[in-house]
This record gives structure tokens, C-alpha cells and sequence, in this order.
């Protein structure tokens, strides 16, 4: 018996879809067969989520991928079960029963109370797994199996629903300091450094460590990378008895047989089982006002001790504790370390790489016993907290880890992007202080562009004076700006609202576009205008889409004319005259566009001027929207020969400012490279 699909409102239909919410209104309005409401609660409409997924599968809507939406669904229909039921307690059921069908190929074909859990007790009799989490409620159990064949089927293994299950946990509630919540990017960052493969036996198999498993995320990430699961051996140890059920039930649905994996509940590996090859730990959590640096060091230095010669340990840490300033008693433990040429390389990472604490800053130390000779007595240390852990920084930095663990440091050898091999003896000499690179990266001194920066400023100072050059000649031969403006005696210009110059033809709307992030593309032909560019936050250009790209997935889309005036009103109104035109606008930004043929023409860059002097299209401090929508917006409807007088004075105030802009652009220039080149030591200030 199926479980009941979800109901879904209209803002979970555009989470599914990937899309945003005024979308799904649109398509509501646009498709005569989009799924009816199954319930009316208030102002909410609630719709089957089995016919939403096939509707969108059937018109190819929304971003997610067609096979996504099923799992995507289920994870709706999870969130919604846990705030009935409790969010830890759905997610040790379900995962419970889903090991329940991998050890037992399948659930009982008699699916009542009575068989199913006989059919647990037969399975799981010395309770190592799932018997006591499936006997707790028999109701439940029962309840929750079918759903979890659902899972199964949509991800098409009991091992894929529960990671499935896993990547939600927060959405589900199962949250805390005690249950992990690294960033991907720092999991695939711990998972180069870690270098499994690397670490294998000649027979393939591999023994992998955490005397912290938490949820078993790291574990898992290394066992998962393994050509065969089962040729793997796994240690574990977690503190809480819950997630050290979860973490046994989470590895064998991964692949690791039964008698090659043994998790303790507290914090001692039994290290009796096999020689260690490999150990991945986050160290537990701990508040800023109780946290004790010392704890943490003497962890480090009690893992050590487990490591064998040539083997590796990655440990993710609180930053004060493994980079920072230390007191006398914390220092000699972190000296010990560092003495004892066990620590192999320290990383300050970026913040908001645990999710659930922006705020915690974290470090990684990789420990290697009996490094590579030319390693001996340096210790790589590197920066990157100012970085985003995209793949580009992930990728260079593991480079340098994995390369100064094979070669160590030699003249000729691979210089690291992002820090420094350190020797001992210099951090010894700075006792206690913060483990951070003591200069920039060789790399980045003796880079192409460090070479080339003199010639670079060079350059800007001759562009500069270019600029200046073309200043003066266009003052000299155009004279001061006079723009003849007075004051107005006599009668105001009567007013006049943008609706009304609308109706009568003198200006015309024109929508923006909503265009998918992905489709952004630097090297494409098509400027987008949007909120940023429009506000000056982005550059005109940093944002472009390709045409073919354009004609493929946006065939209704019109790009601007010459003159179009680009709004936005959102995050604050601005606006701004796209003179060149052939640039397509993006949602929320939208377009006026002057009618230049009408009876009393306006110009854009007096309608700009005009629209931007307004007040009511300024929000109030506090208030959700402007006073009035631009169509109320009132202005006054000037005299044509007034209006081109103001637009040739404008003009003029463009060019001008256009010349000072490209002053502005190579003074900019000439800062940006002087601040890289003295800050990394490769710039300095000849006496002549």
C-alpha cells in the first residue's frame, strides 16, 4: 500500500520546480490542465505532489531535473512527516527500516505488525542495528514502511534513500552541535586531502577511523570513494548511543560487511581489530566561553599515537584552538606536535564552513608519522579564510597538501599556491603565536603577474595621463558647463503621472525577464541588466548570456532598443539609460521606452533624470514598497523645447563625466596592483 502523497502549497511546488514563486502563479494561470487544489486552508492552496511531478514531467517545466523531482518529492513529504512526528525519530525509523530491507533483501511479503517484527527479531537478535529503534513503536514501524520503499525505488537502492535521507536531516530537524554539519565543499576538500585510494593496500583493501563519527558523514565520504566498499575496515567511535546506531546502519548500507566494521559507543577505537591506514575526525563542538584550546591539542596528540608510519590523519578543528594565539601550557602541547615532525601541514579555512554555526571559525592540521625525508622539519602552512571554498581553491590547495606529502621541499620543486613550508625551528622561535604563513606564497612572488606589475602601473600612469590630456582638450574647446539654468518664474509645467504618458502613447512599458543562474555566462555576446548593474553594484559586461543560449531556452525574450531607460525598484530604486541598447533586462528590473515620434517627446536621459528626482518611487525607512508604483509616479510634462535644451545639457554632463570616469578607472588601477604588490612584499618605492 502506497504512502499518502504530499500536499504541496504553491511556494514547496516552486522549491520543487527550482523556480521562483511568481512562476508557479503564472503556469496556474497559463495551463488549463495545471492540478486542481486538493484543500482550501484560508488563503493556502494545497496540491496532490504526485500530480504536481507529473504535470511538470509531462510539460518539462521548472529546473530540476526529471529524475530529481521524485526524491525531491519524497523530501517534502518528510518534512511535513517530521513536524508531525519528531525529526530525529523520523530519521532513525525510516533509516532503521531501510537496513532492515538491505540485510533482508526486501520487507516481508506479509506486511503486518506481527510478521515485521519477527522478521526484525529474526535479523537483528543481538541488537546491533535496528531491533530496538523498529520494536519502540510497531504503529510506526508499520506506518513508515511504506515510505520507505518509496524512498527505495526513487533512489533504487536502500544505501541511495538513506543518503538521500541524510542530506536532509536538517530540513528534517535532526540538528546540533553533535550531529555534523560540514559544508560539501569542505567534505570533498577533507576527501582530496584525505586521499583514500592513496592510502590503500597493495590488496585494495583499507582501514579508515573517527573517533568522532558524529552522523558518520566522513566515514562514509571515504568508503563511498573505495572501487569495492567491502574492502574496507572501519573503526568508529561516537559518544551518543542514538547516532552510534545510526553511523553502524549508515556504513553497511554503504557496502562494509558486518564483521569489518565496529563502531563503540564513547570515545575509544578498537584499535585491536587492525592496524589503522587512515583517520578523518571533526572534533566535537564547544561553546566559545567553555571551550578549552588545550582539549583539543591534547585530542591531536592522543591520535597520533594511532597513526603508523606513512599514515595520515585529517582533523578539522575550532580555528582559536588549531591556528590561534595560545597560552604557555596550550603552546607545549602544540610544540610536542610539531617537534615530534608529526604534524604535516595546518589550513585556516573559511568561515561558514559548518552551516549550522556561521560564526565558528574551524581549521584543518593533516598528521603524517615518518614523513618523506625532505619533509622533515617543515611544516606547510596555509591561508585561505579570505577565500570562497570553490572547486578552483579546493583543488590548488589539496594539490599542495598531497604534493609537499610524496616530494616534501627541494629546490626545483612544486611551489605551494596558498602558504608556506615553515620550518620548525622558525615557529619554535615564535612560541605560542598564531600558525599562520609568515609571508605570501612563493608562488604568488615569483607569479607572472608579480613580474609583470611594474609595467602594469607603468601602463595605468600613461593611460591616466592620456585621460587627463583628452580632459583638458575637451574643456578648452567645449568651455565651462552652462547649462542656463534659473529659476522658473511664472507657471509650474502642469503634471503629468508615467501611466498617463503611457495612454497617450509618449512612453511604453516593457517587462524584464527572469533568466536561470546557470545560464549566466561571462564569455557571452548578450549584457543583462539587472538590480546590480542598474544600482552600480556590478559592473556593466560582468554579467552576459550567450545568444545561442538565448534563442535556445529564452525564444520570447526582446532586448533593449537604444535609449531604453532601465528601473529597478528593488532592493532600493535606481535607474539608468542603456544608450548602446541589445541588452536583455532581468526581473526585477524592467523598461521605459521614450516614443520619439509622439506629439510631445520626451528624451531618455530627461526622463531618467525626471523619474529618479521623484520621491514616491523612494521607500520609506521601514516600509515594504515605495509610496506609489512607477505608473503613479507624477512628473512634469515639460515643452519639448525645453526638454531638448535640458537633454543637450545633460549630454554634455555625460561626456564629461565619462572623461572622468576613465581617470577614476586608472587611478583605481593604479591602487589595485600598488596594494597587491606591497602587501606581498614584491613592490617597493625607489628613492630617485
Amino acid at each position: 500500500m502506497p504512502s499518502p502523497s504530499p500536499h504541496l502549497s504553491l511556494s514547496d511546488i516552486a522549491v520543487l520546480a527550482r523556480v521562483q514563486r511568481p512562476v508557479v502563479s503564472n503556469w496556474r494561470r497559463r495551463y488549463a490542465d495545471f492540478p486542481s487544489p486538493e484543500t482550501e486552508e484560508g488563503n493556502r492552496s494545497w496540491f496532490d505532489g504526485r500530480e504536481v511531478t507529473g504535470w511538470l514531467t509531462t510539460h518539462g517545466l521548472g529546473n530540476t531535473p526529471i529524475e530529481d523531482l521524485a526524491p525531491e518529492l519524497a523530501a517534502h513529504g518528510l518534512v511535513r512527516l517530521a513536524e508531525e512526528i519528531g525529526g530525529r525519530r523520523l530519521v532513525v525509523v525510516l533509516g532503521a527500516l531501510l537496513c532492515l530491507h538491505h540485510m533482508n533483501d526486501g520487507f516481508p511479503s506479509d506486511m503486518t505488525e506481527d510478521a515485521l517484527l519477527a522478521r526484525v527479531q529474526r535479523m537483528d537478535s543481538e541488537d546491533e542495528f535496528f531491533l530496538r529503534e523498529l520494536k519502540e513503536d510497531p504503529t510506526l514501524t508499520l506506518r513508515l514502511a511504506p515510505l520507505a520503499e518509496e524512498l527505495i525505488e526513487a533512489a533504487y537502492t536502500p544505501a541511495g534513500a538513506h543518503e538521500h535521507l541524510m542530506s536532509h536531516r536538517h530540513r528534517l530537524g535532526l540538528t546540533g552541535s553533535d550531529t555534523g554539519s560540514l559544508s560539501p565543499e569542505l567534505r570533498r576538500l577533507i576527501l582530496r586531502i584525505a586521499d583514500p585510494l592513496g592510502h590503500a593496500r597493495d590488496d585494495g583493501t583499507l582501514t579508515v577511523a573517527d573517533p568522532y563519527a558524529l552522523c558518520g558523514d566522513l566515514l562514509h565520504d571515504v568508503v563511498a570513494t573505495l572501487d569495492d566498499p567491502s574492502d574496507s575496515v572501519v573503526l568508529a567511535a561516537e559518544r551518543r548511543t542514538d547516532l552510534a546506531r545510526l553511523v553502524r546502519r549508515r556504513l553497511v548500507l554503504a557496502g562494509v560487511a558486518e564483521f569489518d566494521l565496529d563502531v563503540q559507543t564513547g570515545t575509544e577505537l578498537e584499535e585491536g581489530m587492525a592496524d589503522l591506514d587512515l583517520l578523518v575526525t571533526l572534533l566535537p563542538y564547544q561553546a566559545g566561553e567553555g571551550r578549552s584550546r588545550a582539549w583539543f591539542l591534547e585530542e591531536i596528540e592522543a591520535i597520533s599515537v594511532l597513526l603508523r608510519p606513512g599514515r595520515t590523519a585529517v582533523i578539522i578543528g575550532p580555528t582559536d584552538a588549531l591556528v590561534g594565539e595560545l597560552d604557555t601550557e596550550e603552546a607545549q602541547i602544540r610544540s610536542r606536535l610539531l617537534r615530534g615532525n608529526l604534524v604535516e601541514s595546518v589550513t585556516a579555512l573559511p568561515g561558514g564552513v559548518d552551516p549550522s554555526r556561521p560564526g565558528y571559525g574551524s581549521a584543518l592540521w593533516t598528521l603524517r608519522r615518518d614523513p618523506v625525508p625532505a619533509a622533515r622539519g617543515r611544516v606547510l602552512i596555509s591561508d585561505i579564510s579570505d577565500r570562497t571554498l570553490d572547486e578552483g581553491v579546493r583543488n590548488t590547495l589539496a594539490e599542495d597538501i598531497l604534493l609537499w606529502r610524496a616530494e616534501g621541499h627541494h629546490l626545483g620543486g612544486h611551489d605551494p599556491r596558498h602558504g608556506l613550508a615553515v620550518p620548525i625551528q622558525d615557529l619554535e622561535k615564535r612560541f605560542g603565536e598564531a600558525l599562520l604563513p609568515p609571508g605570501p606564497p612563493a608562488s604568488r612572488i615569483r607569479s607572472r603577474m608579480a613580474h609583470d606589475r611594474p609595467a602594469l602601473i607603468a601602463e595605468a600612469e600613461a593611460r591616466l595621463s592620456e585621460a587627463e590630456r583628452r580632459a583638458r582638450v575637451h574643456v578648452e574647446v567645449s568651455g565651462p558647463l552652462r547649462g542656463a539654468l534659473e529659476r522658473r518664474i511664472g507657471p509650474a509645467p502642469r503634471r503629468v503621472t508615467i501611466g498617463t504618458l503611457i495612454q497617450q502613447g509618449r512612453v511604453s512599458g516593457v517587462k524584464g525577464h527572469r533568466i536561470a543562474d546557470e545560464h549566466i555566462d561571462p564569455a557571452g555576446q548578450v549584457d543583462v541588466l539587472g538590480p546590480d548593474e542598474v544600482l552600480g553594484g556590478a559592473p556593466r559586461g560582468g554579467r552576459r548570456i550567450d545568444r545561442l543560449v538565448l534563442a535556445a531556452v529564452y525564444p520570447y525574450v526582446a532586448l533593449t532598443e537604444p535609449g531604453d531607460v532601465v528601473y529597478t525598484s528593488s532592493p532600493e530604486f535606481g535607474v539608468l539609460v542603456d544608450h548602446e541598447g541589445a541588452s536583455l533586462v532581468a526581473f526585477p528590473a524592467r523598461v521605459l521606452r521614450v516614443n520619439p515620434d509622439a506629439r510631445r517627446p520626451l528624451s531618455p536621459r530627461v526622463l531618467a533624470l525626471l523619474v529618479d528626482g521623484a520621491s514616491s518611487v523612494r521607500r520609506p525607512a521601514g516600509a515594504v514598497r515605495a509610496t506609489r508604483g512607477v505608473g503613479e509616479v507624477v512628473l512634469p510634462d515639460l515643452h519639448p523645447q525645453e526638454v531638448a535644451r535640458l537633454d543637450e545639457f545633460l549630454a554634455e554632463a555625460d561626456r564629461r563625466r565619462a572623461l572622468l570616469d576613465a581617470q577614476y578607472a586608472e587611478l583605481d588601477t593604479i591602487r589595485r596592483l600598488s596594494a597587491a604588490g606591497f602587501t606581498d612584499g614584491t613592490l617597493t618605492v625607489s628613492g630617485d
